[in-house]
C-alpha cells in the first residue's frame, strides 16, 4: 500500500548532464538548512542587541529603528529574484556566492563608524542572505526522495524555531563576555561552514540551456512593492501608523507596485513568478497559515521578553534563559514530528500543534501576575515548543503534498514572503495591541490612585519608609511616588501582555478550525509528473 507521506515510488534519478559533478546529499541538506538557520538567527540577534549597537554608533532612536529593518527589507526585495536565479544557475552556484558574500559582509559590519554605513552593510547582508530560505525548501523537494520529505520539512521547522529562540541567550552572552560585534561575527564561521557543505554536498551542474530572459519589471515591481509594505508595517508602531505621512506613502506606493506586478504577470510571456502555483487551491490558505504561525511564535519571542524586561527588569541573557526552553526541546520534538508526518494525516499533526499553542497561551493569560519570573513560564514554554513545531511542520508538509517538483522554487519564495510578511504583520499587531491595552489598563488603574485617598497615602508612606533612609522627607516622598508609578506601570504592562496572549489564543483557535475543515491532501506528489510517475507493475496486483 502506498504511504500517504511518501507518495508513488520515484523513478531512478536521471543521468547527470555533461559537466555535472556528484555531491554528498546529506551535506547538501546541511548546507541549505544552515542557510535557513543563519538567516533567522542574524535578524533576531540584531533585534535583541539593538541597544548596544545604537550606543556604539551614537545613533538616535529613530536612526536605530532602521538597523534591523534594513536587512529584512532587503530579504523581501530579493525573494522574487531568487526564484529565477536559482532555477537558471542551480542552487549550488547561487548559494555558494550568497554565503561567501554574507560571510564577508558580516565580518565588515562591526567596523561601521556611523549609522548610514551600518544601514548600507545591513542591507547588503539582507540581499545575500535573502537567497537562503527560498532555495532551502526547493532543494529538499528536488534533491531528496519523497520518503524523506517529512524529515526535511521537520528539520526546516526546527531551524526556524531553534534560531529564533536561542538568539536572546547568545546576544546576552556576547555582550556580557565578549562584545556586541560578535552579534555579527558569529555569522562568519557559520557562513563558511555553509560554503564547505555546498562545495562537497551539492552537485555542480551547468547553467540551464535556453534560459528565458529575466522579467525585470516583474522582479522590480514585486520586490519593491513588498519591501515598501514591509517597511510601513515595521515602522508603523513607532510613527503612529496612519497619522504618519511616511507610513501612508510606503503603503500606497507598495500597494500600487504590487497591483502593477499582478497586471503585468497576466500578460507577459516570461513571468517572474508563477501565479498559477501561488494562487492555486489550497496554497493561498496554507500560506496564510504559515504567515499566521509567525504570529503565534511571536507570543513567546516578543511578549515574554517584553514582560520580563519591562516588569521584572531582566537583561537579555536572563530573558534568553526562559526562551531556551522553547529552543532545546525542538531537538527531540523534531524527529517526533517527522515520524508523525510519515504515519498520520498532516492535518492531525498541525491540529495538535495549534491546540497546544492555544492551551499554552491561555494558561499564561489565566495565571500571569507581576511577580512571575522565568520558572513560572516553564510549563507553558514546553507546551508551546511542542505546539509550534508540530503546527509549522504539519502545515508545510501538507502544502508540500499539493506541489509538483517543478513548482518547488516558486513555493520556496512564497513561503519566504509569507514568513517575513506574516512575521512583520504579527509583530506590528502584537506590539500595537499590547501598547494600546497597556495604556487602557494604566488609565483604568489610575482612576483608583487618587491623591489624598487613604489607601494611596498609606502605600506612599510605606514606600517612603523603605526608600527614605538618610534622606530628607521631600526626597523620600518623591521616591515613594516614583515607586508607586513603577508599580502601576508594571501592572498595566502585565495586563496588556495577558490580553495579547488571549488574542493569540483566539486566532489560534480560528486557525485550528481552518485546518480541521480542510479536505485531505493528495497521496504524495502529483502522480502525473514524469519525475514521480509510478513504476510499471511487474504483474497483476492482488
Amino acid at each position: 500500500m502506498t504511504d500517504a507521506a511518501t507518495g508513488p515510488a520515484p523513478q531512478p534519478p536521471a543521468p547527470q548532464p555533461p559537466g555535472a559533478s556528484a555531491g554528498i546529499p546529506w551535506l547538501g541538506l546541511v548546507a541549505v538548512l544552515l542557510g535557513t538557520f543563519i538567516s533567522t538567527l542574524n535578524g533576531r540577534l540584531s533585534t535583541f542587541g539593538l541597544a548596544d549597537i545604537r550606543g556604539a554608533l551614537h545613533a538616535g532612536f529613530d536612526e536605530g529603528a532602521w538597523i534591523t529593518s534594513s536587512q529584512t527589507i532587503a530579504q523581501m526585495l530579493i525573494a522574487p529574484v531568487a526564484i529565477w536565479v536559482g532555477g537558471i544557475y542551480g542552487p549550488r552556484r547561487v548559494l555558494f556566492g550568497a554565503a561567501a558574500a554574507f560571510a564577508v559582509v558580516s565580518f565588515v559590519i562591526p567596523f561601521s563608524t556611523n549609522p548610514p554605513m551600518m544601514l548600507g552593510l545591513q542591507f547588503a547582508s539582507g540581499i545575500s542572505s535573502g537567497f537562503f530560505v527560498p532555495l532551502t525548501l526547493s532543494f529538499i523537494l528536488r534533491s531528496t526522495p519523497p520518503r524523506l520529505w517529512a524529515y526535511g520539512v521537520a528539520i526546516y521547522a526546527l531551524n526556524l524555531e531553534l534560531s529564533l529562540n536561542i538568539s536572546a541567550s547568545l546576544e546576552g552572552w556576547y555582550v556580557e563576555h565578549l562584545s556586541w560585534r560578535w552579534i555579527f561575527w558569529q555569522n562568519v564561521p557559520l557562513a563558511l561552514g555553509m560554503v564547505a557543505c555546498l562545495q562537497l554536498g551539492i552537485a555542480r551542474t551547468p547553467p540551464l540551456p535556453g534560459r528565458p530572459p529575466p522579467d525585470v519589471f516583474g522582479f522590480a515591481s514585486l520586490g519593491l512593492g513588498l519591501a515598501l509594505i514591509y517597511a510601513a508595517l515595521d515602522q508603523g508602531n513607532r510613527l503612529d501608523w496612519l497619522n504618519s505621512g511616511l507610513v501612508w506613502g510606503l503603503l500606497l506606493s507598495g500597494g500600487l507596485l504590487t497591483l502593477a506586478f499582478l497586471a503585468h504577470e497576466g500578460r507577459t510571456a516570461h513571468p517572474a513568478f508563477d501565479l498559477k502555483v501561488a494562487f492555486a487551491a489550497p496554497l493561498p490558505r496554507l500560506l496564510l497559515l504559515v504567515g499566521f504561525l509567525r504570529l503565534t511564535i511571536l507570543s513567546t519571542a516578543i511578549l515574554i521578553p517584553q514582560y520580563l524586561g519591562g516588569v521584572r527588569g531582566y537583561r537579555a541573557l536572563e530573558v534568553g534563559g526562559t526562551l531556551i526552553w522553547i529552543a532545546v526541546p525542538q531537538l527531540i520534538i523534531c524527529p517526533l514530528a517527522a515520524l508523525m508526518l510519515r504515519r498520520t494525516d498532516p492535518r492531525l499533526v498541525s491540529s495538535v500543534g495549534f491546540l497546544f499553542i492555544a492551551m499554552a497561551c491561555l494558561s499564561v493569560a489565566h495565571s500571569l501576575t507581576p511577580s512571575w519570573g522565568s520558572e513560572e513560564f516553564l510549563r507553558s514554554q514546553l507546551l508551546q515548543a511542542v505546539g509550534q513545531s508540530f503546527a509549522l511542520s504539519g502545515i508545510l508538509f501538507f502544502s508540500v503534498l499539493h506541489l509538483r517538483p517543478q513548482d518547488a522554487m516558486t513555493f520556496g519564495a512564497a513561503v519566504q514572503i509569507a514568513r517575513l510578511m506574516g512575521g512583520e504583520i504579527g509583530s506590528a499587531f502584537i506590539t500595537t495591541f499590547t501598547r494600546v491595552r497597556s495604556q487602557t489598563a494604566s488609565n483604568l488603574i489610575g482612576l483608583h490612585v487618587r491623591s489624598g485617598d487613604g489607601m494611596v497615602v498609606q502605600r506612599l508612606q510605606a514606600y517612603a519608609a523603605a526608600t527614605g533612609r538618610a534622606t530628607d522627607p521631600a526626597t523620600a516622598a518623591g521616591r515613594a511616588a516614583g515607586v508607586l508609578g513603577g508599580v502601576v506601570r508594571g501592572m498595566a504592562t502585565t495586563q496588556g501582555v495577558i490580553d495579547a496572549f488571549v488574542a493569540i489564543a483566539f486566532f489560534t483557535a480560528l486557525a485550528l478550525l481552518l485546518v480541521v475543515a480542510h479536505k485531505p491532501a493528495p497521496i504524495g506528489p502529483a502522480s502525473h509528473l514524469p519525475l514521480f510517475a509510478p513504476q510499471p507493475q511487474a504483474g497483476p496486483t492482488s
